[in-house]
């Protein structure tokens, strides 16, 4: 008890240290089969225990005004894990998706569902419920949840690459027309937009990024904050520490530009 009103003071605290409120978060959530492992429980309830986590990042997102929070949901080297623990993954993505359409935050947030990744890669069972959140939600505005699924950043560069070629050799663009702001464009198609990354968090004690959102994140500078809580230990003070790191560079920008 006293622990927790310790916590939501220095909570408190830090918030008003927060005076730049980052539009864009990309989420790293690492940790889930050590903290499994931890407490003596199966790997598929270290990954459950972390999707509920995610769940109330989301609230603390919208409490602090953040626009796009996008997840490392399952990379393209995830897929060498055990077929099992892939099945378990897969089983409990579709469940979280499924639930999409009918839960009352979502459409209280105007929550708007959509995934980056390469979708030939899902099974079709994940991709269908993933589709049906998608559409469930693609009118609203206020929220963005960006879902990086079957996701690699080097896959998400050959694959925009690939495309501006076949758009050059079908004349549909020239090879002069290919900017950056071109190539952004055509990060993810016509569909889906997002802006670039303006803090990376990383959970679980690794000092890395991953391969993850090498455009918009390290093309834009985005800030980058290590934490050590595995994933479903991620407490809302740790959010509000990598804001105030995110803060606090945007002051230092501010200075050196005046």
């Amino acid at each position: 008890m006293i622990r927790r009103l310790i916590e939501h003071l220095y909570e408190y605290t830090i918030t008003k240290q927060c005076t730049h409120i980052p539009v864009h978060i990309a989420i790293i959530q690492d940790g889930n089969r050590r903290f499994a492992k931890k407490k003596g429980i199966a790997t598929s309830s270290g990954h459950r225990a972390g999707a509920d986590r995610t769940e109330e990042v989301l609230e603390w997102a919208q409490e602090l005004g953040i626009r796009h929070i996008t997840l490392y949901t399952f990379s393209t080297e995830n897929f060498s894990r055990t077929d099992e623990e892939i099945k378990n993954l897969f089983q409990l993505f579709k469940e979280k998706l499924t639930r999409i359409s009918i839960d009352e935050r979502v459409h209280k947030y105007g929550i708007h569902i959509q995934m980056i990744g390469d979708r030939d890669m899902l099974p079709d069972d994940l991709k269908g419920a993933l589709e049906q959140a998608e559409a469930a939600t693609a009118h609203y505005d206020n929220f963005y949840l960006n879902m990086a699924l079957a996701y690699g950043g080097r896959n998400e560069m050959l694959r925009t690459t690939a495309k501006l070629l076949d758009d050059v050799q079908n004349n549909r663009i020239t090879k002069e027309q290919i900017t950056p702001d071109l190539f952004e464009e055509n990060l993810y198609g016509n569909n889906v937009t997002i802006p670039p990354v303006d803090l990376i968090i990383r959970t679980g004690n690794e000092c890395r990024t991953s391969n993850f959102l090498p455009w918009l994140a390290n093309g834009h500078e985005s800030a980058v904050y290590f934490c050590a809580p595995y994933w479903p230990m991620f407490r809302k003070l740790d959010m509000l520490r990598a804001i105030r790191v995110y803060s606090e560079r945007q002051e230092m920008r501010k200075k050196s530009h005046s």
